[in-house]
């Protein structure tokens, strides 16, 4: 691991000289990058934002590329997944998370899953999704393990890449009511850069107070028609989401306000950024429409700040959001037990 410099003045030389250079490198490859022909064909985009300005005094430069919802299955072609992997490893990010829902439904794919996870060219650290959840959360997870992924469920871990050290906290998937943020934060340095992953964006809202300022999320495909604005009223107005697609929040938090028990009721909401990936695959119905529906893999550049380089987007307001019921809730829980039974009962009945 590579140690901090002996000086104050030459760490703080170091770090501007890495910084410069990663903007370069970023401006490069953002104007460079050609989309393949299976990319092009499948309608994969690639979008590229900056980090936030708290990683700015810590991090030389780290490529992190984010994708989700692969929705490995019939649903979802396999050249998609191909292609959203190629696209990748042509990015030569330093690190790759993934955000959840890698199966369809079904454990018919665990082997296809296994096979794309195994592809990608950097380590990969991921965390699961409802879907997940429903088709089986121990089987799913082993077959990511079996291709190499790291999988946090309400933990962290710290992983240094080119002697850059960052901290990655990742929450069980919260829609099925299997997060527990303070589980995953236990223990959580506060010296060290830190990286949130969570399949439902909602749950960025408690982790930016534990200093975590920047969260990657899934789930909403991006409502995958966003033409007349669609995404927002069947995702947000309807589904009840805050963070529907892409950047929300603020990047240009340098550090979270710290209250006490005697300004508690005083002090600001804490801030920091989440962006809510448009994913790979689909679940119900396999068309997308609109720009920022299309299937995407995300490039964040961590190191450079806001204005480095231009982004597909700014940071945006949320919709008003609504907090699912404790019933709502209930029901979410039951539906993973009542389908785990089923596939005990099927599988009773071919042993028989």
């Amino acid at each position: 691991m590579t140690g901090r410099h002996s000086t104050v003045g030459d760490e703080s030389a170091r770090g501007s000289a890495a910084r410069v250079a990663a903007r370069i490198a970023a401006r490069k490859s953002g104007s460079s990058w050609r989309p393949s022909h299976d990319a092009r064909r499948y309608g994969i985009h690639l979008r590229r934002f900056a980090g936030p300005a708290a990683y700015a005094e810590t991090l030389g430069h780290l490529r992190i590329a984010h994708l989700t919802d692969q929705h490995i299955g019939r649903i979802t072609p396999f050249g998609v997944q191909r292609a959203a992997v190629e696209m990748t490893n042509a990015e030569k990010p330093d690190l790759i998370v993934l955000t959840g829902d890698f199966v369809c439904h079904s454990q018919l794919y665990l082997d296809q899953v296994t096979e794309v996870v195994r592809a990608f060219d950097a380590p990969v650290i991921g965390v699961l999704g409802n879907h997940d959840h429903w088709s089986g959360a121990d089987e799913v997870r082993h077959a990511l393990e079996r291709g190499g992924v790291e999988v946090l469920r309400n933990r962290h871990t710290i992983i240094t890449l080119r002697g850059e050290r960052l901290q990655v906290v990742g929450l069980d998937d919260a829609y099925t009511g299997h997060a527990r943020r303070d589980e995953a934060v236990k223990g959580l340095r506060k010296d060290l850069p830190t990286l949130g992953l969570s399949h439902i964006a909602e749950e960025a809202d408690g982790l930016w107070r534990h200093g975590v300022p920047l969260v990657l999320s899934g789930h909403t495909h991006g409502g995958q028609v966003t033409l007349a604005r669609l995404h927002e009223l069947a995702v947000g107005m309807i589904g009840g989401h805050k963070y529907v697609h892409g950047l929300y929040g603020s990047r240009r938090v340098v550090q979270p306000p710290q209250a006490s028990m005697h300004t508690k009721a005083h002090a600001p909401e804490p801030q920091g950024a989440v962006y809510v990936g448009a994913g790979i695959g689909a679940a119900v119905v396999p068309f997308r429409l609109g720009d920022r529906g299309r299937r995407e893999v995300t490039i964040f550049e961590l190191g450079c700040e806001p204005g480095d380089f231009v982004e597909h987007h700014s940071e945006q307001e949320p919709m008003r959001g609504r907090k699912p019921t404790k019933a709502q809730m209930a029901k979410r829980a039951a539906a993973v037990i009542r389908k785990r039974l089923s596939r005990e009962r099927k599988s009773r009945r071919r042993t028989a």
